[in-house]
This record gives structure tokens, sequence and C-alpha cells, in this order.
């Protein structure tokens, strides 16, 4: 992927299954998203070199209508990529069910109060080489049944890393996994490492290896917020292989593959949202180190146009200084 001014080579890479782009895209449902938007945004301001990992959603999350008895019904929310995003031309490929799924990218551009670019990938599976359940795989946020659900994580942790080298952005520094759904980061970062190895092979340095460069933000402080999927579905999707490389890592309990223990086990930190929030999660992850980061807001993407004049006026470092 060419570099445009002012965008330097990304060191950090941030996955996340939704994020707030923009409100024409509907790229997310609710906070996890908003918040992944506001840490780009933000990230765009103070210069940060990342880059934004998130899937394309061709049908959003999905629209809700009354009828006059009040009676709810639900409709895609369909929007058109090409008129707010623009094609890397970059493909890569992942396996799922045994099966090689191409993968496609866009790309949105997220421009600092300097200048400074932060790119945000968004893959894409809608492609004539998968076939047609294949390609709905980055239709519907949060839609869909188990399998649906982790062959979505496939495409998120694993095509997404996979993805960053095609663009040119292999070997980084960190890899944030925003939320349990990118987890299965760590287990492309094996793959990658064994170069068509068993990745069950995998060894306890190895994994610490990982661990260096990987990071996990969790957000739901009650257990049923946090993936598991049952063993016969995660064999289906993952294979023999990457489950043995999954139970010898840990990742297991009672008999269901969980997505916080997968990212826990792979990363070198871990926080939460709020200091409550920490506090919780430490509770329900006791053998594991969870600080707390508060979530903030992007102060000039939530304030209202009269405010954002009045405070330029007369405080004009508000935007890039949280301090003033």
């Amino acid at each position: 992927m060419d570099l445009v001014p002012n965008e330097t080579p990304p060191r950090i890479a941030y996955f996340s299954m939704e994020i707030a782009l923009d409100p024409s895209m509907p790229t997310y449902s609710g906070g996890l998203g908003v918040l992944a938007g506001d840490t780009l945004r933000s990230a765009a301001d103070l210069g940060v070199p990342i880059v934004g990992v998130t899937l394309l959603h061709r049908k959003g999350y999905f629209v809700q209508h009354l009828d006059e008895l009040g009676k709810q019904s639900e409709q895609p929310s369909i929007w058109e990529p090409k008129e707010a995003v623009e094609p890397t031309g970059a493909e890569a490929h992942v396996t799922i069910e045994g099966r090689t799924v191409t993968v496609h990218a866009w790309r949105y551009t997220i421009r600092g109060v300097s200048g400074h670019i932060v790119p945000v990938i968004l893959l894409d599976t809608s492609s004539p080489e998968n076939d047609p359940w294949d390609q709905t795989l980055t239709d519907c946020l949060y839609g869909g049944d188990s399998r649906y659900r982790l062959c979505q994580e496939v495409v998120l942790g694993m095509g997404g890393l996979k993805m960053l080298c095609q663009l040119g952005m292999c070997g980084l520094e960190t890899y944030h996994m925003n939320e349990g759904h990118a987890a299965l980061v760590g287990l492309a970062l094996a793959e990658q490492r064994l170069n068509g190895r068993e990745v069950s092979a995998v060894t306890q340095q190895d994994l610490e290896d990982f661990r260096r460069r990987c990071i996990f933000t969790t957000h739901t402080p009650v257990p049923a917020g946090h993936d598991q999927f049952e063993r016969q579905v995660a064999r289906q999707v993952l294979g023999d292989g990457r489950i043995r490389a999954l139970e010898k890592a840990g990742c297991f309990e009672n008999g269901s593959l969980n997505m916080t223990y997968v990212a826990l086990k792979w990363s070198h930190y871990v926080n939460g949202v709020a200091m409550r929030h920490g506090e919780v999660s430490r509770g329900m992850f006791p053998h594991y180190p969870i600080r707390a980061i508060t979530n903030g807001v992007h102060a000039a993407t939530w304030t209202a146009a009269p405010f954002r004049r009045l405070f330029d006026r007369h405080i004009p470092e508000w935007r890039s200084d949280n301090l003033t």
C-alpha cells in the first residue's frame, strides 16, 4: 500500500470487530465501535503510527422499525462501500473449514488535526472467487449463528494479519486486540512464525514472543459478553491442528473455546475500560493482571459546532491537548 503525504509506516495494528468511522457507514452498533473510532481519531491527532483493521459489514447491523401495533422488525442497513472507502487492490487468503477464502480490502483515511494519517483497513469476502456462503461473512455485524461468528473472527484476526502483510505492513511491533473477537491474531502470528508447519508445534518460547507483541482490551463485564464456541463448532471452523494449539495454550473452558482466554493467553498487557470495570474483570479472570484505562471520547467529534468555534477562539489547544 503506497503511503500518502503525512502518513508514516505503522508500528501498531488495532483490530476491532466494529469501528465507528462515519455516521453514513454502518460499520458499528454501539459503544465498542464508538470507542474504537474515537481511539483511532485521537491517535491521528497525536501522530501515533497505527493502522486500524475491521470488517466491511456490507449490510451493517440492522435498522429497526415499529409498526402501528408497536411490533418491531429489522432490515439490513445496506450501504455502498465505493462511495465512502477506496479499494486497495490487495488480496489475502485464509483457511476456514478446510476451504480457502479470499479476502479483499478497502481503505478509509482518518486525518488528525496536525495532518497525520491513520489508515483503516476494512476486510471484505464478497468476491466471486468465494462460494456464496463465504461471500456473506463480511455482511452482517454480529449476525448469524456461532459458526458464522467464529468464521468472521477468523477473517478479522487471521485474515487481517495476512492482509497487513499484503499491504506491506508485516512484522509490526504491537497488535492490539479490541475485545475477544480479534483474539485469533495471536494464532495467526503463530502460523506466520511456523511458516507452514503444524501450528500445534508452537512452543512456550513462541508464546512468550507473541505475548510481547500483543495487547488486549476487554470490555464486557458479564460472562454472556465473552464469545465461547462449542468444541465441535471450533474444530469444524478452525481444524484439528489449530484446536490442538489452542488446547495447548489453555484456551478452552468447560469444553468450549473461550475467545477471552485466547486473548488473555496471548497478551502481555490487558486493560479494562474503567477503574470499576478493571476491578470486575479481575474478579472474573483472577489469574491475570488486568489494568484499567478509563474510556475517553474524541472531543472534537462529539462537541457541537457552536462550542467548537467558541473553544477555537479561546482555548485553541483543546483539539489536540486533553489536559487543556
